[in-house]
């Protein structure tokens, strides 16, 4: 299996507009030995076990539920909305996501490359959390609740991850 990897943002990555003003940003990436669409990633992403937990949750908290079909639609571009996040932007490769508050946001990207003459796709994963102030010497603040979860939320992060590599490796047919 391919190692779950923290970088630096990639320099054509949605997310570093939101880097540049001061926001917290992390990226993970995973290679995945075959051709993977955005569509199929997203698809795969937002219809794992783990996350299907996660939509439940926020389903509860904030009355905005999600289900495959809706994250279908996400995938194949037919919705702007899915639970409590929106379309911010979205290209052919990536797509950043504003949850309703505005304060956060997820991206991901299916970034497709050759490798030694086979299929490769690297699959990218951040989150996006905007500072609740900034000095005038221009150092961010985050809270105590974001410091609390940081650890947490690394974790979660490559779970996410990697539920969907693996959700994407059981699926030799073209996702629909």
């Amino acid at each position: 299996m391919s190692k779950i990897v923290e970088t630096e943002v990639p320099h054509n990555a949605l997310s570093t507009q939101y880097e540049k003003q001061g926001a917290f940003v992390d990226c993970y990436y995973i290679d995945i030995r075959k051709e993977v669409t955005l569509e199929s990633y997203l698809r795969a992403f937002y219809t794992t076990s783990l996350f299907k937990t996660e939509r439940a949750i926020l389903s509860i908290a904030t009355f905005k539920p999600a289900f495959d079909a809706q994250a279908v639609e996400l995938a194949l571009g037919t919705s702007e909305n899915y639970s409590v996040w929106t379309v911010e932007t979205r290209l052919p490769n990536q797509i950043m996501l504003r949850e309703f508050t505005g304060r956060t946001r997820s991206w991901l990207m299916a970034q497709k490359s050759s490798a030694n003459e086979a299929t490769l796709t690297r699959l990218y994963f951040g989150s996006v959390v905007l500072p609740k102030a900034v000095s005038e010497s221009g150092k961010s603040a985050f809270g105590l609740f974001f410091h609390v979860l940081s650890g947490f939320h690394q974790i979660y992060s490559r779970a996410l991850l990697s539920a969907a590599y693996k959700k994407l490796l059981r699926n030799d047919k073209p996702m629909k």
